[in-house]
């Protein structure tokens, strides 16, 4: 399987960096080809130019480079902290670009559009890996969970991609080394289960 990475958190010593280390390695390991990018390490320019909005717009060759790897992935991995109940920035810039008409969703024939969109994603399997300083009671009473709505709904679900799961690890803040090491197992085992060795 073609399985895509993405990594959008600035400090390489972060628990970010750690996940999508073991992604990487978990996923080599089982037989998979990745893709991985680490977004801020690339310094990917995640402003959206008015160029680019239309479906057939000219685009730059990162950012289609970037098209075609989305296109072909057979699975995706995100993993980011939970900034404002957001992903960082750069990583909604990436969106903004890669996940484009044409490429990740499109309109039906006459749809101006303002109905509902068909996914085109390749990809049939997703997980999102985030990280957070605030406890999952109070992330689900005070704030609802945004990220869940983000990218189960918003994003991989509107663009075709069904199977998605998210683990959120906190508290970061507060967390030991010894958490950090059990969370990393998690991490392989999650991975393991959604993208299994190739038959």
């Amino acid at each position: 399987m073609n399985i895509l990475v993405l990594l959008a958190h600035p400090d390489t010593a972060s628990f970010n960096h750690a996940i999508a280390v073991t992604c990487v390695d978990t996923l080599r390991l089982l037989g998979h080809s990745v893709s991985f990018h680490d977004l801020c390490e690339e310094e990917f320019p995640p402003l959206l130019p008015s160029s680019e909005i239309l479906r057939d717009a000219m685009l730059s060759d990162t950012v289609e480079a970037h098209c075609a790897e989305l296109a072909a992935a057979d699975g995706i991995v995100v993993v980011h902290p939970n900034w404002w109940g957001q992903p960082p920035a750069i990583l909604k810039g990436w969106v903004d670009r890669v996940v484009r008409p044409g490429v990740a969703y499109r309109f039906e024939e006459n749809d101006c559009g303002e109905g509902v969109p068909v996914g085109l994603l390749h990809a049939r399997a997703a997980l999102v890996f985030n990280t957070s300083n605030t406890s999952p009671e109070r992330e689900r009473q005070v704030f609802g969970d945004p990220l869940e709505a983000i990218w189960r709904d918003c994003i991989f679900g509107l663009c075709g991609v069904s199977n998605v799961q998210r683990r959120t690890f906190s508290i970061i803040v507060t967390s030991t080394r010894e958490q950090r090491e059990r969370w990393l197992r998690e991490v392989e085992e999650l991975v393991s289960s959604q993208f299994p060795e190739p038959k």
